[in-house]
């Protein structure tokens, strides 16, 4: 009976994630065969839960609207991944910090006693590594609209930020003015959210920064387009133009690459730019703690670099070059 009751656990918790299961896939995820899943939705049902059968292809068991699911019904993997997620992703979004941890004690408080444990011993501390690109946390407003019209498939104006914050006037050199456009998908990439958006004032596909944009709701609704690419994240990691600007680094150069801006824009480090120059070369604009750190990353894309700036750049890069003359040379004495 113990072990019934822990499966029909287990199974809400797989529909509180998901409406519609195969049956297959509910008998993966429990760890049993699909005559055991049956007979736990049979169980389910007699206690008021309505679960309905889908039949055809695509068919398999819903979890109808009417009967509220238990509270917090977690398995020690699902109670980890939310404990990781409250004390790491606030960091991305501004102010979120102080939720997070109310919702983390309340959480540690709601569960049994058995997955508090291990939530409690994944308290994380966060320290900064030279290596990492931070971005700018997003306006929680922002990020709110923006995803509610993802959800309602609602077209948004949007107008474009500088990296501090601020907005362009008419005059300026880099004033945009306000778009329409259709927000179709949220990505999270190297700390930084981006919308995938369809561009209608100019009809192309575009990839916006979130916390450089300023979003204006309406109700105008859209339909369903063709993505431009099966894999939105790829997408995303593959555009140049996705409204980056430089990190704050202590040194910061940029070299042309004998490469495609999509290529290096895929592969180069979050909080660098790639600046499209011809199909097969662009300019990459990154920072490092030192010139050399800077010199470093470019070389890893293994091509032909030129037009290096500034000038304490290519002596860095000559530098490593006659290091690297000499660990050649004396790695060939017998």
């Amino acid at each position: 009976m113990a072990s019934t009751s822990r499966r029909a656990l287990r199974l809400l918790s797989l529909f509180a994630s998901r409406r519609l299961w195969p049956l297959r896939d509910l008998a993966a995820g429990l760890g049993a065969s699909e005559r055991t899943v049956r007979r736990d939705i049979e169980t389910l049902r007699r206690l008021g839960y309505p679960i309905t059968t889908v039949h055809g292809p695509g068919g398999g068991y819903r979890l109808g609207a009417g009967h509220p699911l238990p509270a917090l019904v977690f398995d020690r993997d699902q109670a980890l991944a939310v404990a990781v997620a409250l004390q790491t992703a606030p960091r991305t979004v501004s102010g979120l910090e102080d939720d997070a941890a109310r919702a983390l004690a309340a959480l540690e408080q709601a569960v049994p006693a058995a997955l508090r444990a291990p939530m409690e011993s994944l308290r994380l501390t966060r320290l900064q590594n030279y290596w990492e690109f931070p971005a700018p946390p997003v306006d929680p407003a922002a990020l709110t609209a923006v995803g509610t019209a993802v959800r309602h498939r609602h077209v948004l104006v949007v107008e474009t930020l500088r990296a501090d914050g601020s907005r362009p006037g008419p005059g300026d050199d880099d004033f945009l003015p306000a778009r329409r456009i259709e927000p179709h998908h949220l990505v999270v990439w190297a700390g930084r959210w981006y919308l995938v958006a369809y561009d209608l004032g100019d009809d192309q596909w575009r990839v916006h920064r979130v916390d450089r944009l300023r979003p204006r709701p309406t109700t105008r609704p859209f339909g369903p387009r063709q993505h431009p690419h099966d894999d939105l994240a790829r997408f995303v990691m593959s555009s140049h133009e996705r409204g980056d600007t430089p990190a704050a680094w202590p040194c910061t150069g940029s070299a042309r690459l004998d490469l495609p801006a999509g290529v290096v824009a895929r592969w180069a480090p979050g909080g660098s730019v790639v600046e499209h120059l011809d199909a097969g070369h662009c300019r990459l604009t990154l920072g490092a703690w030192s010139w050399a750190g800077v010199a470093g990353i470019l070389v890893t894309f293994d091509a032909e670099l030129t037009d290096l700036r500034p000038p304490e750049l290519a002596h860095a890069c000559r530098r490593i070059a006659h290091r690297l003359a000499a660990v050649a040379d004396a790695g060939g004495e017998p």
